[in-house]
């Protein structure tokens, strides 16, 4: 298996398929000439043509729509957002259309689309460009949500996202693009949705961790290990649909449960997953259900005050000694 950086694992998977299925085309912001903001599509305009990797306008609500409607004649559009903060503008065909066509065409319509692109925090881009909204998403049925956290999850994710037959809302972390990891070669390789992945085996605490928190989860659990304390982190990789099964089995074994998120606290990801541990494994918690997230503020953009509204691995750590009655 090689060793190559995210970006490098998303422009595989979108180059693959693109060659396998003459279907599937890309459009967005720059993703031709420019080659994307982040690189991600480098190299694709030489390869495919004008025809299939398609420089935009800047107006997010158009070119979503034009993605809708042409899955809704049979192709596989990828639409790319040089951010996901720019998806708010194009909200009402995502949640309006995409999202819904399926059902109120009473099956007639799929809607085989990606929507990718950067999102959460990324380095001093301030409260406009900083925002995680997996949640607004993952709160309309109709919409998959998927959040991958190495080079291999994301292209096996994305390769899945491209073949699937409904919407889906593809976020890659701005921070991480440049995280190395092995990826198989295998063209044929994929990641399920909706599967969840067991990134380190434990037996005193479960840390569920997504995106950004999964390395910053894992460095907590090398530290809690020299205290005697044995987490398993787990990694939901979709967060709709959200495998819920492997986490609650996890709480099962360990009775105790950390759940970290860049995110804000209020309506996210994480409460939703809290709940559902509480209603699926009570009788099994030795200890409440705690978050950590992020700082329920708009991102500042001064660089002491955005490491301050992030978490770190010592917020974990403590987090996992507050629910091991250690402190």
């Amino acid at each position: 298996m090689a060793v190559v950086t995210m970006r490098e694992a998303l422009n595989q998977a979108l180059r693959e398929e693109m060659l396998r299925d003459e279907n599937v085309f890309l459009m967005g912001e720059e993703v031709a000439a420019y080659q994307g903001a982040y690189k991600v599509t480098k190299g694709l305009l030489e390869e495919l043509g004008g025809k299939r990797v398609i420089d935009t306008p800047i107006t997010e609500l158009a070119f979503a729509g034009l993605g809708v409607g042409a899955a809704m004649v049979g192709l596989r559009p990828i639409v790319e957002f040089m951010t996901f903060n720019f998806s708010i503008l194009a909200t009402d065909q995502i949640i309006n259309s995409a999202a819904k066509m399926l059902y109120m065409s009473g099956g007639q319509f799929k809607i085989p689309i990606v929507f990718r692109g950067p999102g959460g925090s990324a380095f001093q881009v301030s409260s406009q460009h900083s925002q995680a909204l997996e949640s607004w998403f993952a709160y309309f049925p109709g919409l998959k949500v998927v959040m991958p956290s190495t080079p291999a999850d994301a292209k096996g994710l994305l390769k899945s996202a491209i073949r699937d037959d409904d919407p889906v809302i593809f976020i890659e972390q701005e921070r991480m693009y440049g995280n190395k990891g092995e990826v198989p070669d295998d063209a044929d390789f994929i990641v399920p949705l909706g599967v969840a992945d067991i990134k380190r085996e434990g037996t005193d605490a479960t840390i569920v961790a997504r995106s950004l928190m999964v390395p910053v989860a894992l460095k907590a659990a090398e530290v809690l290990e020299k205290e005697g304390v044995s987490c398993e982190v787990i990694d939901p990789r979709t967060i709709r649909p959200l495998d819920i099964g492997t986490i609650v089995d996890s709480v099962k074994k360990t009775n105790r449960v950390v759940v970290a998120e860049e995110s804000h606290p209020f309506c996210g990801v994480a409460a939703e997953i809290s709940s559902e541990i509480m209603e699926r494994a009570f009788d099994y918690l030795d200890a409440p259900v705690k978050r950590v997230s992020g700082a329920d503020v708009p991102m500042p953009y001064a660089k002491n005050l955005e490491d301050l509204a992030i978490p770190n691995v010592d917020q974990i750590v403590a987090a996992v000694r507050q629910v091991a009655y250690l402190d």
